[in-house]
């Protein structure tokens, strides 16, 4: 993944067939991650395998819908939008094949490769621990889907979304975990990103932010403006920040997955910025989150 042309997808740039976005490992030109994203139409159920994968789904602005996994039905109650409250969830096994059905909105799958094989699990909301992470402007929300902490019944799997104020940076203080060096924390990474307007419950087209990556050999730094449903994928190098414009809240979903025999969240920071920290101690977080709950929007 030498191009940098190739991590960054504009929205609408990835859609194949009936997936509205759908990255694969192979397409992605990895080893690991994937992602397919669907509007669910009336009469026009999504149907996918996960041949030698194993995935997460979940709401991004569908509500009572129905998802089926090898013949199991689950009824998932969903949200009007990524900004609106937090989701119930299922983890999908290896190699399982899924049928979704509904009238509107959207629903995310994130997949990663995996071997091992785990029940189907239905996550309710209100399971979803809800991290409020940073102080001052760089106070951001994470709702631990399926993170090692969280949720342990997975292979190679991470999940995570992030939402960010208005004003607000993310992924900060920049941090890598690409194996280089000595960075020991391996994991790929995609950042599927939402762009809000105010308080309205999902993304706007006129909104906007930034995100950052530079590798560690200084070949790449780039720092691109995100527009809703932009997808960044992240090989390796530093990333951060991200940036919500004032007025309109950035959220990305997360999936990271790599080669550990066991699952990580572990990261390092760029060296020269690790010292930010340390400061978190002298600010106050932002008053504004969390933003949601499993109730819905909480201010």
């Amino acid at each position: 993944m030498g191009d940098t042309s190739s991590w960054f997808i504009p929205a609408g740039s990835a859609a194949q067939g009936r997936a509205d976005l759908l990255i694969t490992p192979e397409s992605a030109g990895w080893t690991y991650c994937g992602q397919h994203v669907y509007t669910l139409r009336d009469g026009d159920p999504a149907s996918f395998s996960l041949p030698g994968e194993e995935g997460v789904l979940l709401s991004l602005s569908a509500r009572d819908f129905v998802v089926t996994v090898d013949g199991e039905r689950f009824e998932m109650v969903g949200r009007d939008g990524v900004f609106a409250g937090v989701s119930d969830w299922l983890y999908l096994p290896v190699g399982a094949e899924v049928t979704i059905e509904g009238s509107a909105g959207e629903v995310a799958i994130v997949t990663a490769r995996a071997t091992r094989t785990f029940p189907v699990h239905y996550g309710s909301a209100e399971s979803v621990p809800v991290e409020v992470r940073g102080a001052g402007r760089s106070t951001r929300q994470v709702n631990n889907y399926a993170t090692p902490d969280s949720f342990t019944e997975a292979d190679k799997i991470n999940v995570c979304e992030v939402l960010t104020p208005g004003g607000n940076w993310s992924s900060w203080p920049p941090h890598r975990h690409d194996g280089i060096g000595d960075c020991v924390a391996n994991n790929e990474e995609i950042y599927y990103f939402r762009i809000g307007k105010l308080d309205e419950p999902h993304g706007d087209s006129s909104g906007s932010g930034l995100f950052r990556l530079y590798t560690v050999d200084g070949r790449i730094d780039e720092t691109l403006t995100i527009t809703d449903m932009d997808t960044y994928l992240v090989p390796e190098g530093y990333h951060g920040p991200t940036v919500a414009n004032p007025e309109y809240p950035m959220y990305f979903l997360n999936v990271l997955a790599g080669p550990g025999e066991d699952r990580t969240m572990a990261f390092c920071d760029d060296p020269e910025q690790h010292w930010i920290r340390a400061t978190w101690d002298n600010q106050e977080q932002d008053p504004r989150l969390p933003m949601t709950s499993a109730a819905g929007r909480v201010k």
